[in-house]
């Protein structure tokens, strides 16, 4: 298995310093072998609300690091038109000499599509007509396009990027339709446990590779975000995580009631009262520390790589930044790294 970075963290730093975590975070990835750095997209919410445009926060880690992959995580294909996409990526791809890639969604929250109302109702069939038009343009190819005039033009984007496919993925929360479409259309899958389980993933990754072997060589990439933070001591990383990540989990609160729906179904979090929410915090903390992310000691930490690599696992995108010390999560890299040997020395 490969070792990645994941960003999505609250917006709730001040002053100039904000970006601190990613770009040094992203240095020490470049320096200790870890394969990828991926910031998400979000739009009008703190819950991941530091990261509107991958591209950016992309073009920002081509100019300090040299060698570690440089991936959105993911961007939200309805919101913008694939020309500006291709554009984007492809300034990234030459700033970074070839180091790109990009996970697509459909996007989830209705308030986003603020950007772009007229998808939202379509929004899974625009993100696969999304992926076909930004890989043709990626390839040099000309799409056919409508111009000011109303006139249909044939045109080809710039600038070319630096390799001549676009590593992709298809972002899916768990349904198993999207790990079947993923295989299908020959690309990389990248997903979560906010809102399904390691036991949900052994038939989802199963079914794409499946789908995948049909029509491609290979066999793929699962790529899976954990919320990791790794330590000398448990019950020291449990003490640093419990408060941040519960707030994490109270920000992001709709996915965590989708998780918990198979042991509550029918929740409606209008209707609940602030005691029963905090009741279903602490529950899903304690999934989420014991079998959902990546955390306590090295030892810990190889126990659940081993369970990941059954289910066929291929990176592990650790999610970091949701501690808000930075200088804990930075030092708690250290041991990440110490992990990620260990791993690879078997």
């Amino acid at each position: 298995m490969d070792f990645g970075l994941f960003y999505f963290a609250d917006d709730v730093t001040t002053g100039t310093d904000r970006y601190r975590l990613l770009l040094e975070g992203a240095r020490f990835a470049d320096t200790h072998g870890f394969s990828a750095v991926w910031t998400p997209e979000r739009h009008f919410h703190e819950f991941g609300g530091l990261y509107p445009n991958p591209a950016v926060t992309g073009a920002a880690i081509a100019a300090v690091t040299e060698n570690v992959a440089i991936r959105a995580g993911s961007v939200v294909a309805p919101l913008h038109h694939p020309v500006r996409i291709a554009e984007e990526w492809a300034v990234v791809d030459n700033l970074s000499g070839g180091r790109v890639g990009v996970s697509f969604a459909p996007g989830w929250h209705v308030v986003d599509f603020a950007l772009r109302p007229e998808s939202y109702a379509d929004r899974r069939q625009v993100t696969m007509d999304t992926i076909d038009t930004v890989r043709r343009l990626w390839r040099q190819e000309e799409v056919e396009l409508v111009d000011g005039a109303g006139e249909s033009v044939k045109l080809r984007s710039y600038p070319a990027p630096v390799q001549p496919e676009l590593p992709t993925w298809l972002t899916s929360s768990g349904n198993p339709e999207t790990f079947r479409q993923a295989g299908e259309l020959g690309v990389g899958i990248l997903t979560h446990l906010l809102g399904q389980s390691l036991d949900d993933l052994v038939r989802k990754v199963a079914d794409y590779r499946e789908h995948y072997a049909r029509s491609h060589d290979g066999t793929g990439h699962v790529a899976l975000m954990l919320h990791t933070f790794i330590g000398e001591d448990r019950g020291r990383v449990r003490e640093v995580i419990h408060q941040p990540f519960t707030d994490y989990l109270r920000s992001s609160l709709g996915l965590v009631l989708k998780a918990a729906e198979e042991l509550m179904p029918g929740i409606d979090p209008e209707s609940m009262d602030p005691e029963d929410i905090d009741f279903l915090l602490e529950i899903s903390f304690e999934r989420y520390f014991e079998t959902g992310g990546l955390f306590g000691t090295v030892d810990d930490g190889m126990a659940t790589l081993r369970s990941l690599e059954e289910i066929g696992i291929d990176e592990v995108a650790c999610l970091v930044d949701f501690v808000p010390d930075t200088d804990a999560v930075l030092d708690g890299l250290r041991y990440l790294d110490r992990l990620k040997q260990r791993w690879e020395a078997q």
